[in-house]
C-alpha cells in the first residue's frame, strides 16, 4: 500500500486504536503522569534527564562545551530516560517537564531547584547562566537567537514529518513522504546557503545556534539519519558537510554525542554520565569487559 485515498475523517476524532508505527506504544492524546516514579538525584549542581536523541545531544554537547571552557558549575549528572519504556510519563519526570519530552534539566545550584524544559530554553538558560556561546552585542545576539528558533520551528518537519513517514510509519504514503522530503531539502538548502557565507551558523563565532542545529541537520548529512542520506542527496549540501565536519572535530561534541546513547558502537555509548572520568571507564565496551 502506498496511499490511502479512501479515508474520510470523522466529524469528531476519537482515539479508538493504536496508530501503528515504531512509537505507537507511547503515543496518546492526553498528557500527565501514568505512574508514580521519583527521579534519581546525583551530586552535581545540574541534573539532566535525557536520552541520546538529537534533542538530547544538544544539551549534553552544551554542557561538555561549558566544562571545556572551565565552568565547573556546569558539572552534571546525566540520567537515562528510556522513552520506549515510558519513563517520561513517570510522576517525577512530568513534574520537571509537563510535556513529557526529553531532555529535562533541574538546576539545584541555588536555594530552590529550577526546572527547565524545551531544548531552546535549556540552551539559552545555560548560555546566560555561564555567559558563554550567546553573543551579548544586540545584532549578533539577534542573529544567534533567530537561528536557534529556526531550528526549533523547522525540525518538527524533519523528525515528526519526514522521519516519521519515511522511516517509522506502518505504511508508505507517497504524498506525505513527498511533502516532507521537499520541506527537509528546502531547510537543508536554507542552511547550506547560510553556511556558504558564514563559518558558523550565526556568524564567525560558535554559538548555541550551532549546538542546536548540528544534531539534527548534521545527523542528516553525516550519520544517515532515518536511512535517508541517498534519498535526500545529502552530498549536495557541501557547506553543511564542511560545517558538520568541523563540529565533529570538537572534543566536547564527541563527548556530548556519547552521553545517554543507546545505539552504535559500544565504545560510543555512555548510558549515564556522573563524572568526567566515566568517558574512560564506563562506556558499554568497558563495562562488558569487566562483567
Amino acid at each position: 500500500m502506498t496511499d490511502t485515498p479512501d479515508y474520510t475523517p470523522p466529524k469528531v476524532w476519537t482515539w479508538t486504536k493504536p496508530n501503528g508505527g515504531r512509537f505507537a506504544n507511547i503515543n496518546r492524546p492526553v498528557s500527565g503522569a501514568t505512574h508514580e516514579k521519583e527521579l534519581p538525584v546525583g551530586r552535581h549542581p545540574l541534573q539532566l534527564y535525557s536520552l541520546g536523541t538529537p534533542n538530547g545531544v544538544k544539551v549534553t554537547v552544551m554542557l561538555e562545551e561549558l566544562l571545556a571552557l572551565g565552568h565547573k558549575g556546569a558539572e552534571y549528572d546525566a540520567w537515562l530516560i528510556r522513552i520506549g519504556d515510558g519513563d517520561q510519563f513517570g510522576s517525577g519526570f512530568v513534574a520537571i517537564n509537563p510535556n513529557s519530552k526529553i531532555p529535562a534539566l533541574l538546576d539545584r545550584s541555588g536555594p530552590q531547584p529550577i526546572r527547565v524544559f524545551e531544548t531552546g530554553a535549556i540552551l539559552m538558560y545555560l548560555a546566560e547562566k555561564f555567559g558563554a556561546f550567546l553573543p551579548t552585542e544586540a545584532a549578533a545576539r539577534a542573529e544567534c537567537l533567530s537561528w536557534l528558533f529556526w531550528q526549533m520551528g523547522s525540525t518538527p518537519y524533519v523528525g515528526g514529518g519526514f522521519g516519521h513517514f519515511y522511516a517509522y510509519a506502518p505504511i508508505k504514503i507517497e504524498y506525505a513522504i513527498d511533502r516532507f522530503a521537499m520541506e527537509t531539502k528546502r531547510l537543508l538548502d536554507v542552511l547550506d546557503r547560510r553556511l556558504a557565507e558564514s563559518e558558523y551558523v550565526a556568524g564567525p563565532a560558535y554559538t548555541i545556534a550551532d549546538i542546536a542545529i548540528f544534531p539534527w541537520y548534521g545527523g542528516l548529512v553525516k550519520f544517515g539519519q532515518y536511512g535517508a542520506a541517498e534519498f535526500l542527496s545529502v552530498q549536495e549540501y557541501k557547506n553543511v558537510q564542511r560545517w558538520a565536519d568541523a563540529l565533529l572535530e570538537r572534543p566536547a561534541v564527541k563527548r556530548g554525542r556519547m552521553v545517554n546513547r543507546l545505539s552504535g558502537e559500544p565504545s560510543s555509548q555512555l548510558h549515564e554520565r556522573h563524572d568526567a572520568g566515566d568517558f574512560d571507564t564506563k562506556t558499554q565496551d568497558k563495562l562488558a569487559a569487566v562483567s
